[in-house]
């Protein structure tokens, strides 16, 4: 039997949040390690400096994404706290002006005004916060933010997307690392991409090109800062 709540779950939008935290982490994850063993590979005759800039990379990388996914979200979280706490109390003070408010809302999304204003006084019946909160903020369970989940999902995607380049710096020769490396990288970031948009539902086409593109820039502009300088980057 088809109710509501199976309804929505079929939809891909319930999963944006930690999908876009998960693919933003395994993307940076693999571009960045990647990017960082390429620039020191082509100015090191040594596999030792690339495998130690490849695993601080990756320690570094995923305590950053995670730490600045949790600050990033936090905030956003402390904004929707504040308009929350705000609209509490514009409702205690003058509900009849949020009950306009909220009937102009719906008047505006199509309906006729006596239709706008009925739905506003049996919403506002029902539960007065939530309704203003959905409607008039646009706060719900999709969109709101949550900080833990988010720098979770952030932190093991860059670990998981980190730790493939740095396999093929520890199994694959250095002789022509910088090829592997780029080989490889662009496969991780097929997979990444078509895996994203398959579960998110988009176009895996625009997804794998929008990936490799950018990894290859990134790439290449490291490997040419460490041909042009000698150093790591």
């Amino acid at each position: 039997m088809l109710t509501i709540d199976n309804y929505l779950d079929s939809h891909y939008i319930h999963r944006s949040n930690w999908l876009r935290a998960a693919v933003l982490g395994a993307n940076d994850g693999i571009i960045s390690i990647s990017s960082l063993a390429v620039g020191v590979a082509a100015a090191s005759s040594d596999k030792e400096p690339i495998l130690l800039a490849t695993i601080a990379g990756l320690v570094a990388g995923a305590l950053s994404m995670s730490a600045g996914e949790y600050v990033s979200v936090s905030s956003q979280t402390d904004t929707e706290k504040a308009d929350i706490d705000r609209e509490k109390k514009e409702l205690n003070e003058s509900p009849e002006e949020e009950l306009l408010i909220l009937a102009q809302i719906y008047e505006k999304r199509g309906l006729t005004k006596e239709t706008a204003e009925r739905v506003a006084k049996e919403l506002t019946a029902h539960d007065a916060l939530g309704t203003h909160i959905r409607d008039e903020l646009g706060i719900n369970e999709i969109s709101q933010a949550k900080p833990i989940q988010a720098a979770f999902a952030s932190g093991t995607a860059f670990t998981v997307g980190g730790i493939l380049p740095l396999l093929v710096v520890l199994f694959l020769p250095l002789q022509g690392m910088e090829y592997w490396l780029y080989g490889s990288t662009i496969f991780f970031l097929v997979i990444l991409g078509a895996t994203a948009a398959k579960t998110g539902g988009s176009n895996v086409i625009k997804a794998i090109l929008r990936v490799t593109i950018w990894g290859t820039i990134a790439m290449v502009i490291s490997a040419l800062v460490g041909y042009l300088f000698g150093v790591s980057v």
